[in-house]
């Protein structure tokens, strides 16, 4: 794990609220149809606490991104039931549901438009939802994720990585959503930086009461950020744990210690043995 590197400062070690945000039961998706048709995601089920900090951990391919994507109504053909604060969801995005819950993707250069200023990006989502005082949340946006007000009429272009990534986390506040969905929000930046957003995610969770479902390759993201865990391989969730379980090495499924022990060190009887799982 990269411990050495990532030096949160700030963690929520409050219990959570006892009411549930996120609920997510027998969540299965398909992509094609007939006989060329494909299951990644196979009878999912977990649920969040509001304020909680969750994480979702596997290899690439084992469907974690697909279930952010599923709750964020980028795929809406899922089957089973997902619920926000104790509202079922339907496979229509609503503008109630937009305000709700954003999402923070993995590339911030990718995700952010190159020809629109950001004070344009940031101001688009205000439009969409007709809401006031533009001028304002803007501003004072920027300064909560540490970018001053000068940056509105920079161009993504013009920023670093770390910059970017700011800016894509203030449109993600911009509608002040209750839950947000981060899609290996570090992962493209270096280390130094990496710690800096983490810094930035954790003081916003403890400002706003934020809920977090994070999906990450770094087990030293997780055991610095998450309160809980789940472990997912090949679409289905292996197992959930608490993240003291976690960092102690007393994961019940073989394939998370494998994880837990590859995180820790890498030869390649390591890498070989974690493929064949």
């Amino acid at each position: 794990m990269k411990t050495e590197a990532i030096t949160i400062k700030t963690r929520a070690e409050e219990s959570m609220n006892a009411q549930t945000m996120i609920d997510v039961r027998h969540l299965n998706l398909h992509f094609g149809e007939g006989n060329k048709q494909n299951q990644v995601l196979f009878d999912v089920n977990f649920t969040v606490g509001k304020g909680e900090i969750y994480g979702l951990v596997g290899e690439s391919g084992s469907g974690k991104t697909t279930v952010l994507k599923c709750l964020a109504g980028l795929f809406t053909h899922w089957q089973g039931e997902l619920q926000l604060n104790g509202t079922p969801l339907t496979h229509n995005l609503s503008p109630a549901r937009c305000r709700q819950v954003q999402m923070v993707f993995q590339d911030p250069y990718g995700s952010l438009h190159p020809r629109h200023t950001i004070g344009d990006i940031l101001e688009e989502p205000l439009a969409i939802h007709r809401i006031g005082e533009r001028e304002r949340r803007i501003s004072q946006l920027l300064d909560k994720v540490g970018l001053s007000r000068t940056f509105r009429d920079r161009y993504p272009h013009q920023l670093s990585g770390g910059q970017r990534q700011r800016v894509a986390i203030a449109r993600a506040l911009i509608l002040e959503p209750q839950v947000l969905l981060l899609d290996e929000p570090t992962s493209a930046l270096d280390v130094s930086v990496q710690a800096e957003i983490l810094n930035l995610l954790a003081q916003l969770h403890q400002e706003a009461g934020l809920t977090y479902l994070l999906v990450t390759h770094d087990l030293g993201v997780i055991a610095h950020l998450c309160h809980r865990v789940a472990v997912m391989q090949h679409g289905r969730i292996l197992e959930t744990l608490p993240i003291e379980q976690l960092v102690s090495g007393k994961a019940d499924s073989p394939y998370t210690q494998m994880l837990v022990q590859g995180s820790q060190r890498y030869s390649r009887e390591m890498a070989q043995l974690v493929a064949v799982f």
